[in-house]
């Protein structure tokens, strides 16, 4: 059997790659593709760094069991399966999810440091790197943490300053110039991202298609 095709995406908060994620899958079968995060390798809370002020920062990759998520992908590319907990904000580990992740033709890993982990990221076969204005990614981020985490905005302008950006200009935007394809998503139109998942997607299953004949 040929060794499946691996794709990594990561992006900032707020780049929209949660939306891209959904809208790429979407053009694939179930049978086809299989998808690994890496927010279901969030060490537990009391493993993760405090900052100065005590707040937990949860934007490190100190904070990611990378050696699982490693383990587990190379599991995935050997034609297996592995079980794992789904993280979700707020959900404490014993109510979380059981998900049974598959081996497929196509593997996608997404998360905010999967190309910051080097033998991790010597996997992929195929980078895409979500990318949008500071301004842009701050609103987006402001209007999510208000909406479904209840945050104020305090809370919100603490741990943007503090925690995202150093994150996002020390471990993601080194990447960006790696990438095979990067995105830009600066409009709050759906129909730009789902157009551009649409032609990446044509385009990668034409690639492995290719590679398979």
């Amino acid at each position: 059997m040929n060794r499946p095709f691996v794709i990594g995406i990561a992006g900032g908060s707020g780049s929209g790659k949660t939306f891209f994620l959904n809208c790429f899958l979407n053009h694939f079968a179930a049978e086809e593709i299989c998808l690994v995060s890496q927010d279901d390798y969030y060490k537990p809370k009391a493993q993760q760094p405090i900052d100065e002020n005590g707040w937990i920062n949860f934007d490190l990759p100190e904070c990611i069991d990378d050696d699982k998520l490693l383990q587990d992908l190379q599991t995935l590319i050997a034609g297996g399966s592995f079980q794992r907990k789904e993280y979700t904000f707020n959900v404490n580990e014993e109510h979380a999810r059981l998900l049974t992740i598959r081996s497929a033709p196509i593997i996608v890993v997404e998360g905010l440091f999967i190309f910051h982990f080097e033998e991790l990221a010597s996997l992929f076969d195929f980078r895409v790197f979500l990318d949008a204005d500071e301004e842009i990614t701050l609103n987006r981020r402001i209007k999510r943490d208000t909406a479904e985490r209840g945050y104020d905005r305090d809370m919100i302008m603490y741990q943007w300053i503090n925690h995202v950006l150093p994150a996002y200009k020390a471990y993601l935007l080194p990447y960006k110039n790696t990438a095979d394809r990067v995105i830009t998503n600066n409009t709050n139109v759906a129909d730009d991202i789902i157009r551009v998942s649409s032609e990446l997607s044509d385009d990668l299953r034409s690639r492995i298609l290719k590679a398979g004949s």
